[in-house]
């Protein structure tokens, strides 16, 4: 195995496994800060930190006007829409159920490559769409369909997905740093600040960050280093080596870490249905993600 097939096979395990365990630290974070607070804290300190490390090893972080409005755009839609969303949708569902809708990003992002790039969708996919969407109607049904507020959750989630997929096309041909610490320092730097501007004019309580407690800090402080530094600038790098539909693979194996974590942690609920949802949903996205694309 050469050093980029390694490089890129430490990637995908980062993704898969560091992302999964997010979901779990957004929650305790968010009974003690606001949703776009704990974005905007974490992506800015983020930003900040690998400015910080690119200065000491004498990385070039300069950067055109364009790559420079590109990052800025690839910073609201990952992290501002992509990632405050979800946050926010944690008020109102389980980390281990948001983590199985945002398991759908395959199936998303397969017909936004179709609408956006003319990648139509055969047969195997158009299986796995079926299956996916069994998937998701337990899902809502498992966690009871007739609550308002699950309904909330779901809403968000899912347009936090559009802006995910359509960031992860963007990026793709987007003329960004060729540094892919210094392209994730950008968008976390850009995004986390326009996300602590959003927070505050719209009113959300500001937490008084010295008040907070243990597990709050460490949770802030995993997601910072982990999820943000190591998994968010692994996402970028793979961006640029695969195709999109096989980085969305990640969440084959996020809802399964997060369900566990939620379970054995915050003592969340997995019943017999979810079980049984998710092995349809994620046989679904196999499908997809197996079968070849076609241009139009």
């Amino acid at each position: 195995m050469n050093k980029e097939k390694t490089i890129i096979l430490l990637a995908f395990i980062a993704i898969y496994f560091i992302w999964g365990s997010t979901y779990l630290f957004n929650k305790i974070l968010i009974a003690e800060i606001a949703p776009f607070q704990i974005a905007g804290i974490r992506f800015t300190l983020s930003g900040i930190l690998i400015f910080l490390i690119a200065f000491a090893r004498k990385v070039d972080f300069s950067i055109t006007r364009k790559q420079l409005l590109n990052s800025y755009i690839a910073g609201i839609l990952f992290l501002g829409i992509g990632n405050g969303a979800v946050v926010y949708g944690l008020k109102y569902i389980d980390s281990g159920f948001a983590a199985l809708l945002v398991s759908t990003q395959p199936l998303i992002l397969l017909f936004m490559l179709w609408i956006l790039k003319g990648q139509r969708i055969v047969r195997k996919s158009y299986i796995g769409v079926i299956l996916g969407f069994i998937g998701i109607f337990l899902l809502m049904y498992d966690q009871g369909m007739e609550a308002e507020i699950s309904w909330k959750g779901i809403f968000l989630v899912f347009l936090a997905l559009l802006s995910w997929g359509y960031a992860s096309i963007f990026v793709g041909s987007a003329s960004l740093p060729k540094n892919q610490f210094v392209n994730s320092a950008y968008q976390m730097l850009l995004g986390g600040i326009s996300m602590l501007l959003f927070s505050y004019f719209v009113g959300e309580p500001q937490a008084d960050l010295l008040q907070l407690s243990r597990t709050a800090y460490f949770s802030m402080i995993f997601l910072i280093v982990f999820g943000s530094i190591i998994a968010f600038t692994s996402f970028n790098y793979l961006l640029r080596k695969v195709s999109p539909e096989k980085v969305a693979t990640s969440t084959y194996i996020n809802p399964i870490v997060a369900m566990a974590l939620g379970a054995i942690i915050l003592h969340e609920r997995i019943s017999f249905m979810a079980i049984v949802a998710t092995v349809i949903l994620l046989s679904g996205v196999y499908f997809i993600n197996s079968a070849k694309s076609k241009q139009s």
